[in-house]
């Protein structure tokens, strides 16, 4: 079975990527489609990039680089639950992409978006440029949760019809991506 891994973007205290994660974690894991496991950029705690050699070379000198190497490079899949900070993503995100290249090659990423009015979705468009730099294929298919503190009670997301199809609608189009994308990295091993 495929390996998805859900990033949580947001390392800030009280952050709503917790519980947003948690729920979309939960349905990924109903859907059946994949393993699920979470990375939590709080909880790994990258400092700002920190490797005296450019990630394509994979010469990484701390621990925390290949331990983080080691989570993406199993991986098959990813989708990154994130927030739009001031019409962006956050910085946590951006540094944990950047610390690595091979290991994001040719691996297909969905997004969980919150936000005001907006839903993150400008964070996710600025996120897709980021990705498709690294030959990763960013899915149409998309969670944006608009209001996002009007759907969290008492600590958890209380998903509305429409998160829980637009959810669906991104794990089906994983699978699909993730499936035709599996034979172009194992050529390129």
């Amino acid at each position: 079975m495929p390996i998805l891994t859900v990033i949580i973007a947001s390392t800030r205290p009280g952050r709503a990527g917790l519980p947003v994660a948690a729920w979309f974690v939960e349905h990924a894991r109903a859907h059946g489609a994949f393993e699920v496991r979470v990375a939590d950029l709080a909880e790994i705690d990258l400092p700002l990039l920190d490797e005296p050699n450019h990630p394509r070379l994979r010469q990484y000198t701390k621990r925390h680089t290949i331990e983080w190497s080691a989570i993406i490079d199993a991986s098959d899949a990813f989708v990154f639950v994130t927030p739009e900070y001031n019409y962006g993503y956050p910085a946590s995100l951006k540094n944990a992409i950047d610390y690595l290249h091979q290991e994001w090659l040719r691996k297909p990423v969905g997004f969980v978006s919150y936000g005001g009015v907006a839903a993150g979705t400008r964070s996710v468009q600025q996120l897709k440029q980021v990705v498709t730099c690294l030959s990763m294929m960013p899915l149409n298919e998309a969670v944006a949760i608009p209001f996002f503190t009007e759907f969290i009670e008492d600590g958890k997301v209380k998903a509305n019809q429409i998160m829980v199809q637009a959810a669906d609608a991104m794990l089906d189009q994983l699978a699909r991506v993730e499936a035709a994308m599996r034979p172009l990295r194992t050529l390129s091993s």
